[in-house]
């Protein structure tokens, strides 16, 4: 690689590895969010400058595997295929290393260019596991920084190997290749050697041969894209070792493929990882037990939420007075200065009063983030999907509908737009759409500062209880539509609900206050922008075209003597 040119490098891992954690330490508040292209999936890139050289990150969707089955591990596929990246960072779960390295054996069998960042590093020695990241390299032939991403321990050590691998000229990277066993090997060899025969090529042929095996339907538009006809000639032997693995272990050639590779993360943890002592019952484990009791967990719920609501009034109620002080001190100010007219009108009216509109709830909103950025960073937010489930399946929901409530405004301060955008990992397409439908009888964003308006206005003693309130009847509201929809348009039982519960985890500050900034940002640009641009454009509405003196007088000498019967 040249040394002018910007290194493209691809953060890959499982959700709840800290992926996210270790790009925001990294990019800071020069990231970028927008959608891939032809897809609502976010897409989140940043540049870096390290050591002279620009790093351009990109982050892609949290994935357990390349056999893509969602739409998150289709996009993250698609890029890394496609894009083919300089490098790829895969961020791994030190306390459950086989099944995030599962991962990384699959890049590496795809032939790109890996560094393994073993993240909580920290929680694995407090749980008694002594981890020898040469051991893993060296078994893999990658590069591994042991590091904890939260406390920016490793980064630095991380972008020197990003650098010192990308200029590594002429540097040949060679997939990755394990046994599958006699059976599933001899085939793999029989479809490798077609492959290379037809020449496709873009692709190591060993890796696209294990992507044919396991019937991903990509790899075989490829391949017959490349040389057609070539994947009927491949057939005849997946068909057969497909027959001779149900008939010898009962399962599929996937299954297998997958046993295999399971087998091999398992001998390389017991050659790499050794348990220093008794693995204590984890503090995630103990909570809990309590968090989660089937008769407890909705209370602790409603308690966390009345708890945000209550701290949110609390934390923002001196910032909200301030500001309520600045823009009445600025009005006199203003009042004092300008002579009566349009002008004075335009800035009284239409400029603060807008702008003072939009500005006094800001502390409120920015509390609300900082509450919400707390419950996601401590990992209670995805119990809360665990603790709805069942709620939900009776209204023909999926408990991950439960993350398009929240985001849409269920915990106030969302959006809809995100919210139906994170629909999309609902595989059933009638849940999909059900919630899509729903989500926007949330609180969202635009919707808080009037219910905060109302219910400091009218319940200045019970706000937090009059959120409350108003959360619960959102949702109620949303349930019951949802009940409808699948009774009578969507009709269907809800699809298995599967969900990884991470560990919980103290709030970084630095990572409660970038959540917390870039939501409360994003609602000043959007919705302040429009509050103020409609404040002066109704302004100018009701201010032109004005009365005629002589009917303005009448009206002012009707309001007096209305005024004085009174």
């Amino acid at each position: 690689m040249s040394g002018g040119r910007d290194i493209v490098v691809a953060l890959a891992g499982n959700p709840n590895a800290g992926k996210t954690s270790l790009f925001n330490k990294l990019t800071g508040l020069r990231a970028h969010v927008g959608n891939w292209p032809g897809v609502t999936v976010e897409q989140k890139w940043g540049r870096i400058i390290h050591r002279g050289r620009t790093i351009k990150l990109v982050d892609l969707p949290g994935i357990y595997s390349l056999h893509p089955l969602s739409l998150d591990e289709r996009v993250a596929r698609d890029f890394l295929a496609r894009e083919k990246p300089d490098l790829v960072v895969d961020v791994a779960d030190a306390t459950n290393l086989e099944r995030n390295l599962y991962l990384t054996l699959q890049l590496l069998e795809m032939g790109l260019p890996t560094i393994l960042a073993l993240n909580m590093m920290d929680m694995a020695e407090a749980a008694g596991l002594k981890i020898d990241a040469g051991k893993i390299a060296g078994a893999l032939g990658v590069r591994a920084v042991p590091m904890v991403a939260t406390a920016g321990t490793g980064v630095e050590t991380l972008l020197d190997r990003i650098v010192e691998t990308a200029d590594q000229a002429g540097q040949t990277w060679r997939p990755l290749e394990i046994s599958y066993g006699r059976d599933i090997d001899a085939a793999l060899a029989q479809v490798q050697a077609l492959i290379e025969a037809a020449a496709p090529g873009g692709f190591p042929a060993r890796w696209l041969a294990l992507q044919f095996l396991e019937g991903d339907g990509q790899a075989e538009t490829f391949l017959e894209e490349a040389a057609p006809g070539l994947t009927a000639n491949l057939a005849p032997a997946r068909d057969r070792l497909a027959a001779h693995l149900q008939t010898t272990t009962d399962d599929g050639i996937a299954a297998g493929l997958t046993d295999r590779r399971y087998g091999f993360l398992a001998g390389l943890r017991r050659l790499a990882v050794t348990q220093s002592r008794p693995d204590p019952r984890r503090l995630s484990d103990a909570l809990d037990k309590i968090l989660l009791n089937r008769a407890l967990a909705p209370f602790f719920f409603l308690a966390v939420i009345y708890g945000l609501y209550q701290f949110t009034f609390w934390a923002s109620g001196p910032a909200v007075a301030g500001l309520e002080s600045l823009f009445a001190a600025l009005a006199g100010l203003i009042e004092a200065s300008l002579d009566d007219g349009p002008l004075k009108d335009l800035i009284l009216e239409g400029l603060i009063g807008g702008v003072g509109g939009v500005m006094g709830f800001v502390p409120l909103i920015a509390f609300m983030f900082v509450g919400i950025a707390i419950l996601e960073d401590s990992g209670y937010m995805a119990r809360v999907a665990f603790i709805l489930d069942r709620l939900f399946r009776a209204f023909g929901l999926h408990g991950n509908s439960v993350i398009s409530f929240i985001v849409g405004g269920g915990i106030a301060g969302g959006c809809a737009i995100p919210g139906v955008m994170a629909a999309r990992t609902l595989r059933d397409p009638k849940e999909r759409v059900a919630t899509i439908l729903v989500t926007p009888m949330m609180t969202c964003g635009a919707k808080l500062p009037v219910f905060l308006m109302l219910a400091t206005a009218f319940f200045p003693d019970r706000r937090a209880a009059v959120m409350l309130g108003l959360t619960i009847f959102t949702w109620l509201v949303a349930l019951g539509s949802a009940k409808l929809l699948r009774l009578f348009i969507l009709p269907g039982e809800p699809a298995p609900f599967v969900l990884e519960l991470p560990p919980y985890r103290p709030p970084t500050l630095s990572g409660v206050l970038l959540h917390a900034w870039e939501r409360t940002w994003a609602y000043l640009k959007k919705a302040g922008t429009v509050i103020v641009a409609v404040a002066v454009v109704l302004w100018v509405l009701m201010t032109f075209p004005g009365l005629p003196a002589d009917r303005a007088a009448e009206f002012e000498a009707r309001a007096a003597a209305a005024a004085t019967a009174e």
